[in-house]
């Protein structure tokens, strides 16, 4: 029987609440789950699912600084666990970046955090649903930024780990995938942008060259509705919104967050912490329970 990782994610956020709501739906399967979290706020798990994990003897009532010191602790004894081949799969949570921040965690989010402890170079942020899989050259980067940190090596990387896992672990034998250009229209043949010209074709053609089949650079505003009419099977997408923003139209509440490229897998529901309506019992599981099915469908685990 493999086993699935789960993070609690922030303790001041739904985290906890929306992971309660959804284990109930996995249980009795072929699947054991190991949840890495308070032991007060998960208190109502069964013993043999809960990993209880405190800082400094603190349980059930955090401030920012120290829900951020437990978010960590959570990821840690997770990556350990997984160090350990206890866990097959790792689904997160959602933590504060400021909260983690103020503890002194070194990393922009989860994706880095576990490049770094797994040795990975290369990874993408895939968010997937029903009908739409977007990954991202670029994630959280100022828009202003963008055209700068658009390189060829970050376009063909892109491409290269997207396909990997699309063809490995989505097990589409030949992933049809299109490529966004970054300016309206793909930049109108230079008239409203370079970057098509200079960057994303040139790096479309190093690509083709390494055996890569994709299309593009794609008009923007077009090419997600072909995706959704399925002649796409992911759209590569320059920049965060450029993806999220459809993607979120059409997958608010079931999409999840994969990234692909590390030795594990691992997925996230596609919402934060929410920490607005955090304690008053009206969070949907829906995208943690996406999150934990595809973390189980991704290791091969039988329905």
């Amino acid at each position: 029987m493999k086993t699935v990782g789960i993070t609690m994610g922030d303790p001041l956020g739904i985290g906890p609440e929306v992971t309660l709501k959804a284990m109930p739906q996995f249980r009795g399967g072929h699947t054991s789950f190991k949840v890495f979290g308070d032991p007060v706020l998960l208190k109502s798990l069964p013993e043999n699912e809960l990993v209880p994990v405190s800082i400094a003897g603190r349980t059930g009532k955090f401030n920012a600084s120290s829900a951020g010191q437990a978010s960590i602790a959570y990821l840690d004894q997770a990556m350990q666990a997984y160090k350990n081949g206890e866990i097959d799969a790792l689904v997160t949570a959602p933590i504060s970046k400021s909260h983690v921040h103020q503890a002194g965690f070194p990393f922009p989010g989860h994706t880095e955090y576990l490049a770094h402890h797994t040795g990975t170079k290369k990874c993408v942020m895939l968010m997937a649903g029903p009908r739409l899989k977007v990954a991202l050259v670029t994630i959280h980067e100022p828009i202003a930024r963008i055209p700068q940190l658009l390189t060829q090596e970050k376009i063909i990387d892109c491409i290269e780990v997207t396909l990997k896992d699309l063809h490995d672990r989505f097990h589409l034998k030949d992933p049809r995938v299109a490529v966004c250009g970054l300016n309206p229209h793909a930049g109108e043949d230079g008239l409203l942008g370079s970057e098509e010209r200079e960057t994303i074709v040139p790096a479309l053609e190093a690509a083709r060259k390494r055996g890569y089949r994709v299309a593009g650079p794609m008009v923007p505003d077009a090419v997600f509705h072909e995706a959704y009419e399925g002649h796409w099977d992911v759209v590569i997408c320059m920049y965060h919104d450029q993806g999220l923003i459809p993607f979120k139209m059409v997958h608010f509440k079931e999409g999840v967050n994969v990234t692909l490229g590390l030795p594990l897998v691992r997925t996230s529901p596609d919402h934060g912490t929410a920490f607005d309506i955090a304690g008053k019992g009206i969070a949907d599981p829906a995208s943690m329970i996406a999150a934990i099915r595809m973390a189980i469908q991704l290791i091969g685990v039988p329905a």
